[in-house]
């Protein structure tokens, strides 16, 4: 097979819809991707006009995803799409990607991965039968300086694990908005739409990835406490949880939304037997090492640092030392390690093991679990509770 471009469709993201266009501006910024077909909304007029909007041939919007993977399944080997984003909110994320999986197409997921545990557990059975590839956008672990924190404690340099602090706080649902018009607000503060949690859902399942991630330790025990503080809200808007992890380290996780005055504070910090390490996402590329016997280390994103840092770090810079780069460039690395992989696949070629460092279907299922065992955790008596994925 000839190298060529990636063939994406889209479920959900149509016009004046957040996520979608971050979805397709990441997975455009390498020229490896290109969208050929969408089902972008369950509204047929709103569907259609997005699809032109995007310039989609009009045979090519469809008016559900049903229609769609349908449609594109009959199309020849060398027009029909090669995988589907899905970009809809929590309660809509299983039926369309069981049945792109179904019909032989990959999948690109905005997480939480699906609605339920359940749910996460049946795709990643349908993923192994077929042998399919599943990317789930968890975005913060596209930054370089993520992946050069994990490369870092994972060379053994800050000695054993012991001590991680991981906070995500936002500001943005500090009034009541799902009241006052705000589409986001609405859905992602309703059980229906977005699920049993809704802080802890949205932005926990972030901060608790991130602190598996890089400290390559898995959660096995918590003591949660969830929180509604704003009055008439149906979901938790603010949480804080201790954590124990494999290997006797130990940890604290905080999620808010409700912190007025804060925009997007995720930040990070792992601490070892010899040294800690510090990472911010709104100064994403910057990493802080701190030693117990030598003088701290600054670690800056950038290609002209590739003598001092991981590969893993350096595949994913995009410009020069002192060029920002944030959110936009995390995601499209995320769909740039994926198309990468995805293309060595279709040509029979091994990708190399930086293009493979994506999140996944287990990802997934670890997300729809920490959801479960804190809303548990937060509901249970005992003080500890085991991390467990039934």
């Amino acid at each position: 097979m000839s190298k060529r471009k990636l063939r994406m469709g889209m479920v959900g993201g149509g016009k004046d819809a957040f996520i979608g266009a971050i979805h397709r501006i990441a997975a455009n910024m390498d020229g490896l991707i290109e969208l050929v077909c969408g089902a972008l909304s369950i509204h047929p007029d709103v569907a259609k006009e997005s699809g032109k909007i995007l310039f989609l041939p009009e045979d090519r919007t469809y008016l559900s995803y049903e229609e769609m993977i349908a449609a594109e399944a009959k199309l020849p080997a060398d027009k029909r799409m090669d995988f589907v984003t899905i970009v809809t909110p929590n309660f809509a994320h299983f039926a369309p990607a069981m049945l792109a999986l179904e019909n032989g197409f990959n999948v690109v997921i905005e997480k939480p991965v699906t609605f339920t545990l359940d749910e996460a557990k049946q795709l990643k059975k349908k993923v192994e039968e077929t042998g399919l590839m599943l990317l789930l956008t968890h975005t913060y672990s596209g930054y370089p300086m993520v992946k050069e924190a994990r490369q870092l404690v994972k060379s053994g340099a800050l000695g054993k694990v012991r001590k991680i602090y991981v906070e995500y706080h936002q500001g943005w649902l500090s009034k009541l908005s799902e009241r006052e018009g705000n589409a986001q607000a609405a859905w992602r503060t309703d059980p229906k739409r977005s699920g049993k949690s809704g802080c802890m859902g949205d932005i926990g399942t972030h901060a608790a990835h991130l602190a598996e991630y890089i400290s390559g330790l898995k959660i096995t025990q918590m003591c949660a406490s969830l929180n509604t503080v704003v009055e008439g809200r149906l979901l938790d808007d603010d949480g804080g949880i201790l954590l124990r992890f494999e290997q006797n380290a130990t940890g604290v996780l905080t999620a808010s939304q409700i912190a007025a005055g804060e925009e997007n504070a995720l930040k990070i910090r792992v601490y070892g037997e010899h040294g800690g390490l510090e990472w911010a996402q709104q100064e994403p590329n910057t990493l802080t090492v701190r030693w117990s016997d030598k003088p701290a280390q600054t670690f800056r994103a950038g290609n002209n640092y590739s003598a001092w840092e991981s590969t893993y770090a350096t595949h994913n810079c995009r410009t020069p030392g002192g060029h920002p780069e944030g959110y936009l460039e995390a995601f499209g690395n995320l769909y740039r390690n994926f198309a990468l992989s995805l293309s060595a696949k279709l040509n029979g070629e091994e990708p190399h093991k930086e293009w493979l460092d994506f999140p996944g279907i287990e990802d997934g299922i670890r997300g729809m679990a920490f959801i479960d065992n804190v809303v548990a955790s937060s509901q249970s008596e005992q003080k500890w509770t085991d991390y467990v994925i039934h």
